[in-house]
C-alpha cells in the first residue's frame, strides 16, 4: 500500500547577512543617528520579522532587498524600518527619586518663577508611547491642584509614528500600567474595558504630541521650562549628542531645568550647562 510523501517542514530563512546587517546599520545612522553596533544582528532580525511578512516576503533578507533596490529614493517601507528599530522602552514614572525632586523641588521653584505668567512650558523628548509626560499631568493633577488656572503646556515628541499613536489615544495594557504607576492613580485616573485601561480625557488633553527627530534641526519647539530628555542619549554618538546639547540652549530658559536618564551626564559635553542636585536626583541648567 502506497504512503504519502510527508509534507516537508518550511525551510528556515538563512541568517542575516552582513552585507543587509551594514545597510540597515547605516540607515539607522543616517535617518536617526542611532549606532546599532555588531552583534545586534538578532535585534535586526527580530524587529524586522513582523514587517517582513506584512510587506509579504519570505525573509528580513528579502526585506533588506526590497530596500536597496529602491535607494536612493527615501520611501515609505525605509521610514517603516527605522520606526522598528527605535526602542521605545518606557515606563509610569520611572525610577522613583526624579519624580520626587520634581514633586518637592523642581515644580515648586518654578511655580514661584512664573509666578507673574503663570505659564510653564514642558517637553518630553523621545517619549515613545506617553506614559512620561502623562506621568507628569497626573503628578500636577494630584499636587499641584493650585495650578489649574494656569497655562501649563506639555509636549510630548518622538522619531517614531507608531508610538506617538499610541500615545495619542492613551490606552494602555494591563501590563503597561502595572509598571511603576500607583494604584491610588490607576484608579483615580483610568477606566478599565476589557484587557485595557483607558486615560482619563482630563489628563490625556493635558498632552499634546508631535514627530519629532532629535537628530535633525528641530521646528516648532518652543522655549521649556522643563525638559526630559531620558534615556536617549544614550543611544547617539558624542557628536550628536553635542549637537543635541547644543540646541537645547536655545530652547530651554535660563533658569530651566533638563533631566537626563540615570546613566546620562551633559558635564565633559557642553561646558553650557551645570548639574544641579535635589535629594538623589541630578538635574542640568544652562550655566549661569
Amino acid at each position: 500500500m502506497a504512503h504519502p510523501s510527508p509534507t516537508p517542514a518550511p525551510a528556515t530563512p538563512a541568517p542575516l547577512t552582513n552585507v543587509n546587517f551594514k545597510h540597515v546599520a547605516a540607515l539607522l545612522m543616517r535617518e536617526a543617528a542611532i549606532t546599532l553596533e555588531a552583534g545586534k544582528e538578532y535585534l535586526v532580525e527580530t524587529r524586522l520579522a513582523p514587517l517582513a511578512v506584512k510587506h509579504g516576503v519570505g525573509s528580513v533578507n528579502e526585506l533588506i532587498d526590497r530596500l536597496r533596490a529602491s535607494e536612493p529614493a527615501l520611501t515609505d517601507l525605509h521610514l517603516e524600518v527605522v520606526d522598528a528599530l527605535t526602542t521605545n522602552e518606557t515606563l509610569f514614572f520611572r525610577d522613583v527619586h526624579p519624580w520626587d525632586a520634581l514633586r518637592k523641588h523642581v515644580i515648586p521653584k518654578l511655580r514661584e518663577a512664573r509666578a507673574s505668567t503663570r505659564t510653564i512650558t514642558v517637553w518630553s523628548a523621545a517619549c515613545s508611547t506617553g506614559q512620561e509626560p502623562y506621568s507628569l499631568a497626573m503628578l500636577l493633577a494630584e499636587h499641584f491642584p493650585d495650578l489649574a488656572g494656569w497655562s501649563i503646556r506639555i509636549i510630548g515628541t518622538d522619531i517614531s509614528p507608531t508610538v506617538l499613536r499610541k500615545a495619542q489615544a492613551g490606552v494602555f495594557q494591563q501590563l503597561e500600567v502595572n509598571r511603576g504607576l500607583p494604584a491610588l492613580y490607576l484608579v483615580k485616573h483610568f477606566r478599565q474595558e476589557g484587557r485595557n485601561w483607558i486615560l482619563a480625557d482630563a489628563i490625556r488633553r493635558r498632552v499634546e504630541f508631535r514627530a519629532l527627530n532629535l537628530a535633525r534641526h528641530w521646528t516648532g519647539v518652543p522655549r521649556c521650562d522643563l525638559v526630559f530628555m531620558r534615556n536617549v542619549m544614550i543611544y547617539f554618538d558624542v557628536e550628536t549628542r553635542r549637537s543635541i546639547l547644543r540646541q537645547l540652549r536655545h530652547v530651554l530658559a535660563p533658569d530651566g531645568y533638563l533631566l537626563l536618564g540615570t546613566a546620562e551626564t551633559a558635564i565633559n559635553l557642553d561646558n553650557a550647562f551645570g548639574a544641579v542636585t535635589f535629594d538623589r536626583a541630578t538635574f542640568f541648567q544652562p550655566s549661569r
